[in-house]
């Protein structure tokens, strides 16, 4: 990617994170995908470790249990955006590279 390809424009639609990229591109994003493919440390082993017991009930807060939401959004430099989730999750820092990779080009 080049190191010029930055967001011009983000928004929310549908509970949707979009971003529109300087090169004209529309990516879309759904909350639930952004904050599955955080990349912090703890997530990162958290997806590493073996699948739970396909019999056994997960205990879930209440925030757990609701629909994913982007509650924030904060850039890191030029290079990078911290983004907040409505689950109290806030530590994943997802670089430009990983938010194009991430996203799915749509149509305005």
């Amino acid at each position: 990617m080049s190191s010029e390809l930055m967001p011009l424009n983000l928004s929310s639609q549908d509970g949707n994170l979009i971003i529109v990229w300087n090169d004209g591109v529309r990516m879309e994003y759904a909350a639930s995908l952004l904050r599955n493919s955080c990349p912090c440390a703890t997530c990162r082993a958290k997806r590493d470790e073996p699948a739970p017991d396909p019999l056994g009930l997960p205990v879930l807060s209440i925030e757990e249990a609701a629909p994913t939401k982007v509650a924030g959004m904060k850039p890191l430099g030029n290079y990078a955006y911290n983004i907040a989730f409505s689950d109290g999750h806030a530590t994943g820092i997802y670089s430009l590279e990983l938010l194009r990779e991430l996203g799915t080009a749509t149509v305005e």
